[in-house]
């Protein structure tokens, strides 16, 4: 007896030194700076402001409650198959997320498990999406701005500024409109630099813009803007970038009996609403653009509008779906085409161009271009036409695709992350 006692009180001692080790042993390590398990500090629940690196574990859902602001140091990464959804829970206050300048989101989406960042209500509006504000260049007074939401600056001096990157990520249901005269968008990019990478990114029943570019020189690769209720691209502030495989679709519903659809512009272009001439001059180029319209025959006839000094070098597009397939307006803008500074080429179009300022700019006849074409697609943007420029031979950003439209049937890069 008195052995098997002294052996139970020794395995008692044991037990209590090795709680006592491991309790010192994780305090050590609270002390030295290194943070737990992620497993054991993972907070489902997005809202405040992070200010240093977390990462939402692959497969799981996390809520979004407010604004969610992503401070200089910060690094949000989030895995395949993340699942973020915005919640409403704060009366009267939009929930959105945010990074600011020297912030940073990566996203690691895959074409088998996307990231998906939707809504508890699903319906166009339901909350305020992706803001990205960077240091690269904007034409604002000063060089800087502030967000249109939470009033973050944004501009700089810094072209190649990185902001992380977006890969296969959908945003559904933004738009949330925070007063007359603000409305977000389902991906904002603020002064955003060449360093941030972009691609395979998709906006799905938004209440405003899919993607708007307030200047800055990010570029980006595979956007799909679906069913957005205002224009599906949007730029302004002297955005100078680059982009390819691009796709809008708007609400393909009948108009109205006024003839009168969902959605505004494919793309709507500026340089700057109040002094066309600020620089830098927007003047993106882009290559394999599929853009479809809602038929309206009547406020929103426009399919790409041109407009407020913008200049653009536009390649390899199918316009179909709008009264107007491409429209041009101020003097600066049409002395654009004149000058050389912009270019359209290998674009078809189901109609015709109009020149609001009146300038001759004969684009229809300018290489491989063509207007009054029958353009039909399968499953609503599927398929492109042979023959187009390659922008590969001088730029690597690009792909080579000597076609005109973005998605070819036999790489449709779209099946499986796109929600249709």
């Amino acid at each position: 007896m008195k052995k098997n006692f002294m052996k139970r009180n020794l395995f008692a001692w044991s037990a209590v030194l090795s709680a006592s080790l491991l309790f010192v042993h994780c305090d050590d390590r609270n002390e030295l700076g290194v943070d737990p398990d992620p497993a054991e500090t993972d907070d489902p629940v997005l809202k405040g402001e992070l200010t240093k690196e977390k990462t939402l574990l692959a497969g799981k859902t996390y809520s979004l409650v407010g604004g969610y602001q992503v401070k200089n140091g910060g690094n949000l990464i989030v895995e395949e198959g993340v699942t973020i959804v915005a919640t409403r829970t704060i009366d009267g206050q939009p929930d959105y997320i945010i990074i600011e300048q020297g912030g940073k989101i990566n996203v690691k989406g895959t074409k088998e498990k996307p990231v998906v960042m939707t809504s508890k209500k699903e319906e166009a509006g339901a909350w305020g999406g992706l803001h990205i504000c960077g240091r690269a260049p904007v034409n604002l007074s000063g060089g800087r701005g502030l967000s249109e939401i939470g009033d973050a600056p944004f501009g700089g001096s810094d072209p190649n500024d990185n902001s992380g990157s977006l890969r296969y990520v959908r945003l559904e249901y933004t738009g949330f409109a925070f007063s007359e005269t603000k409305e977000s968008n389902g991906v904002t990019f603020y002064g955003v630099g060449s360093g941030t990478t972009v691609e395979y990114v998709q906006v799905y029943k938004g209440a405003d813009d899919g993607f708007e570019w307030f200047g800055g020189t990010v570029n980006a690769k595979y956007l799909v803007s679906t069913g957005s209720e205002d224009d599906s691209f949007d730029w302004t502030d002297g955005w100078i970038g680059k982009g390819q495989f691009w796709i809008a679709y708007q609400d393909q519903a009948a108009p109205g009996s006024d003839g009168t659809a969902n959605g505004d512009c494919l793309i709507e272009a500026d340089n700057r609403e109040d002094n066309f001439a600020n620089v830098p001059v927007s003047n993106p180029t882009l290559s394999n653009l599929t853009l479809v319209g809602n038929n309206d025959t009547n406020k929103q006839k426009r399919g790409v509008r041109l407009r407020a000094g913008t200049r653009i070098r536009l390649y390899n597009t199918l316009v179909a779906g709008k009264p107007n397939s491409l429209t041009t307006a101020t003097t600066e803008t049409e002395q654009g085409f004149i000058n050389g500074e912009s270019v359209v080429e290998h674009l078809w179009a189901d109609n015709g161009f109009t020149y609001e300022n009146g300038a001759e700019l004969a684009l229809d006849t300018k290489t491989g271009n063509a207007v009054d074409r029958n353009i039909e697609f399968k499953n609503g943007f599927v398929g492109v036409i042979d023959g187009g420029a390659d922008l590969s031979s001088t730029d690597n950003f690009f792909t080579r695709a000597m076609y005109k439209g973005a998605v070819h049937a036999s790489d449709d890069w779209t099946e499986g992350w796109v929600k249709k």
